[in-house]
């Protein structure tokens, strides 16, 4: 065999063990454990938090994202496509539906603008995947921690504004906030098939209120 010929399968090579490597998430389940430890010392965590999980779908540029604990239940569905979402809170019985526009979906995810993420010698293996650490400081001064790697590769990065300068998928990731330490831990990872209706905003059973009106509604609980 000639010599380029040669170079020119040795390129097939590599470039066939490079794809079979990363693995693109169009769709998919992701779970985490979620573990809130409090920075103070004497302080006690939240009982209602034990055992609490995250699990994020993707399906193309819909994403929806559960947060269960024993207090209830808080879902975010976006449309990356759109820029519209909606967060349900389902807590002691009451429903309540917040929706959002692109222009309150920027807002209310205002502390990721700009986040640069630097990287760290540290790394370590989730799961049979390769991780390595990366670090950043917020907006509002909390810092984010994060193992992503490389060999999975989501197509919509804009599930989690936290995440979408991230350089790899996030397998275990803090937040550090002045008084919390919240450290969320990979659990499985499902490439299955799912329904478009998992994304839907409800039509009925919640209580509506717009982002601006619930934003007030905290205001004057204060």
């Amino acid at each position: 065999m000639k010599i380029k010929g040669l170079i020119a399968l040795g390129f097939l090579l590599i470039s066939g063990i490079g794809s079979y490597a990363q693995k693109t998430i169009s769709e998919g389940t992701i779970v985490y454990d979620i573990f809130i430890q409090p920075k103070n010392s004497g302080a006690k965590a939240n009982s209602g938090l034990a055992g609490a999980k995250s699990t994020v779908y993707l399906k193309g540029s819909l994403s929806r994202t559960d947060m269960t604990s024993s207090l209830g239940t808080e879902t975010t569905i976006y449309n990356a496509k759109v820029g519209n979402a909606v967060i349900l809170k389902e807590y002691s019985g009451q429903k309540l539906m917040i929706t959002l526009t692109k222009e309150n979906w920027l807002t209310s995810n205002k502390k990721f603008d700009g986040i640069n993420y630097q990287s760290t010698p540290e790394t370590k293996v989730i799961e049979g995947y390769d991780c390595k650490r990366a670090a950043a400081k917020l907006n509002d001064g909390s810092t984010i921690s994060v193992y992503y790697t490389i060999a999975l590769a989501p197509i919509n990065k804009e599930y989690n504004q936290a995440f979408k300068a991230l350089p790899g998928f996030p397998l275990e990731y803090e937040f550090e906030t002045e008084k919390l330490i919240i450290k969320y831990q990979f659990s499985s990872i499902d490439f299955g098939p799912l329904t478009s209706a998992k994304f839907d905003f409800p039509k009925s059973g919640y209580r509506v209120m717009t982002y601006d009106e619930n934003k007030i509604g905290k205001a004057e609980s204060l």
